[in-house]
């Protein structure tokens, strides 16, 4: 019998359960895997606790939506899979687990130069700065600002914006400037005197701002670099982007994303998928846990550890 984590109530970590589950069967449209990672976004964090609106819980509640793993059956109706093809699944419902089935359409043949933990590590970071940039129409002769920069969401639009021709800054804690510099910014302290640091490195100005840290102080720093506030988006502060006149996607935004926005996130995988293939992009990867400590590894997402969690079944 398979296994999946759950939870019935919002609470801390310790909520989530490991419980048995039926041996999932592909319905039509569908295909079975056997997960061999589970991406641990915060997000799944803020619907454990309650913190992010989800509806009353009304069974248990499983967790997870991004995973790499290996096709054990294919449903009726579905072309281009077969049992034994390596897969990256995105925006699915009970990722941690150790089988699934999910729609044919949420998954994409992996190549065999990327792994199942990088592949877990794609789908809501990856989909989110893709998006967010094709929505801000970064590209040549831009100079975008990212808060959040060594962040799974701000590495992955630092490496976007840098293949499509735009210069970089982010920001980060000195600790991480390395990797910031590694992914082709150049990094920014941020703290006290971000604005004058900015214009430093900056002279004629920054014309794109992506918030992926949610601090007062980068929306503040960001109203007052960039006048252009349509081209100024948070994918934390949602609920205050209305008010401060910016752009938000997702986090917490009580508009929802459009179904051209719903589109450059699917399309961001495939495109993921061959430039890691390709050696043109970088997944950091973070620690491990097994399947049975998803509790652990929800703390350490709430830590704020480096590099992408993944469970491994």
């Amino acid at each position: 019998m398979a296994h999946a984590i759950t939870y019935t109530e919002f609470g801390g970590p310790e909520v989530l359960t490991l419980t048995h589950i039926p041996d999932p069967v592909p319905g039509e449209g569908e295909i079975a895997v056997r997960v061999e990672a589970a991406g641990v976004n915060p997000i799944d964090a803020k619907f454990r606790s309650g913190k992010r609106p989800s509806g009353e819980i009304t069974e248990p509640r499983r967790v997870g939506g991004d995973l790499g793993g290996v096709v054990t059956a294919v449903g009726a109706g579905v072309d281009g899979f077969r049992e034994g093809d390596a897969v990256a699944v995105f925006g699915v419902q009970g990722g941690y687990a150790t089988d699934i089935a999910v729609p044919a359409d949420r998954a994409h043949v992996r190549p065999p130069q990327v792994s199942a933990a990088e592949a877990a590590a794609l789908g809501i970071p990856i989909g989110t700065a893709y998006q967010t940039l094709r929505s801000l129409g970064v590209g040549p002769g831009d100079t975008l600002l990212v808060h959040g920069g060594s962040g799974s969401v701000g590495q992955a639009a630092i490496q976007f914006a840098v293949l499509w021709g735009a210069t970089v800054l982010a920001t980060s804690s000195e600790r991480r400037f390395d990797r910031v510099r590694e992914l082709g910014a150049t990094p920014v302290a941020y703290g006290d005197g971000l604005v004058d640091r900015v214009r430093g490195l900056a002279p004629d100005g920054v014309t794109v701002i992506i918030d992926a840290a949610g601090t007062d102080d980068a929306l503040s720093a960001s109203l007052e670099l960039l006048a252009d506030r349509r081209r100024i988006a948070t994918l934390v502060r949602g609920r205050d982007a209305a008010g401060l006149g910016i752009r938000a996607f997702s986090g917490g935004s009580p508009e929802p994303l459009t179904a051209q926005q719903l589109a450059w996130r699917f399309e961001a995988i495939p495109v993921a998928l061959a430039l890691l293939a390709a050696g043109a992009f970088s997944v950091e990867l973070g620690p491990s846990f097994a399947l049975a400590d998803a509790a652990q590894a929800h703390a350490a997402v709430e830590d704020g550890v480096d590099g992408k969690i993944v469970l491994v079944p």
